[in-house]
C-alpha cells in the first residue's frame, strides 16, 4: 500500500508544472514557447489594454503567490508589478527583467519633467514589437527557467534555440513582405511602435500624441495633416485602447488608411507572440501604395 501511495505522488510530482507569472501577453507567449509542457503561463495585463496603467488587484496577487517566476516587462512600463509581486508575500519567487540586453530606442536626455509627458526615463519600453528582440527575451526567460528548474535546462535550451530559429526565419519573410515599405514613413497614435518601425526600417517622424499622454491639439493635428501629405504617409497604427477621433478626421483629410493593433499579442500560447506579427504584416502589405 505505501509502495503505491509513493508511486502516486511521484507521479503527481512529476506532472506539478513551474507556474509562471508575466506581466503582458508577449512575455507570456515567450515563456510558454521555451518553458513548453514544463510550465503553466498566465499574464497579468490584457492585450487590449493599456499596459502602462494596470489596476492592482488582489486576484493578481494571489495568482503571483502561487508562481515559481515572475517577467517583468521593466523599462518602467508596468511599475504596477511591483505592488502584485509585494502583495502576494512570495518569498520563494524569482524574479527577471526581460528587458536585459535590450537595445533601448528614445532613451530621454537632459531634464525630465511634467512639461514632457508621460516620457519613461529608462526609454521606450515596447521593445518586443521588434522580432529580433523576442529572441533576447526568449534567453532571458530560460536563463530565468534553467536558474529555478535546473533539471529542465537541456528542455529550456532546445525550445529556445527552436523559439529563435522560428523567430529569425519568420521576421526574414517579414521584411521581405514589406520590403517596398523600407525608407517610407507610417504614424502611430502613441510611440508604441518604434521599435517595429525601427526594425522594418520605416521612419515614424510624428505621433498623434504631441507628448506621451497629452491628447492632440487642432494645431498638432494641422501638422500632422502637412507632414502625412509631405511624406506621402499611407497608414497610421491605432492602438485600441487611445481614442481614435484623430485617425478618422487625419484620414478625412489625407484618405489615411488606420489600422486598429494593440501592442500585445491577443494570448498567451506559445504561438500567439509570433501570430501577432503575422496579422499586422498582413494588414501593412494591403495598404495601396
Amino acid at each position: 500500500m505505501k509502495s503505491i501511495l509513493l508511486l502516486l505522488m511521484m507521479a503527481i510530482f512529476s506532472v506539478a508544472k513551474i507556474n509562471i507569472v508575466t506581466s503582458i501577453t508577449d512575455l507570456a507567449s515567450i515563456a510558454a514557447a521555451v518553458g513548453g509542457a514544463r510550465v503553466e503561463v498566465i499574464a497579468i495585463a490584457r492585450p487590449d489594454a493599456n499596459p502602462h496603467s494596470v489596476e492592482v488587484f488582489p486576484s493578481y496577487m494571489a495568482k503571483v503567490s502561487r508562481a515559481a517566476l515572475y517577467v517583468k516587462s521593466g523599462l518602467a512600463l508596468d511599475g504596477w508589478a511591483d505592488g502584485i509581486i509585494s502583495g502576494s508575500r512570495n518569498i520563494h519567487l524569482f524574479i527577471t527583467d526581460a528587458s536585459k540586453g535590450i537595445s533601448v530606442l528614445e532613451k530621454p536626455t537632459g531634464k525630465i519633467d511634467a512639461s514632457k509627458g508621460d516620457v519613461h526615463p529608462d526609454g521606450n519600453p515596447h521593445y518586443w514589437l521588434n522580432p529580433e528582440n523576442g529572441i533576447v527575451i526568449a534567453e532571458n526567460i530560460r536563463q530565468a527557467l534553467t536558474t529555478i528548474d535546473p533539471t529542465g535546462a537541456e528542455e529550456y535550451s532546445k525550445n529556445n534555440t527552436a523559439f529563435a530559429v522560428k523567430c529569425k526565419s519568420s521576421a526574414n519573410q517579414w521584411k521581405v513582405l514589406l520590403a517596398p515599405w523600407a525608407g517610407r514613413c507610417m504614424l502611430s497614435y502613441h510611440s508604441s511602435w518604434a521599435y517595429f518601425a525601427d526594425w522594418l526600417g520605416i521612419k515614424v517622424p510624428m505621433n498623434i500624441e504631441p507628448l506621451p499622454g497629452i491628447p492632440p491639439s487642432g494645431n498638432h493635428l494641422a501638422k500632422l495633416v502637412a507632414v502625412i501629405q509631405k511624406e506621402k504617409i499611407k497608414f497610421v497604427i491605432q492602438e485600441p485602447y487611445f481614442s481614435d477621433d484623430a485617425a478618422h478626421f487625419l484620414a478625412k483629410q489625407t484618405g489615411l488608411a488606420i489600422i486598429k493593433a494593440a501592442p500585445s499579442c491577443d494570448g498567451t500560447d506559445m504561438e500567439a507572440y509570433l501570430r501577432h506579427f503575422d496579422i499586422i504584416i498582413k494588414q501593412i502589405s494591403s495598404v495601396k501604395e
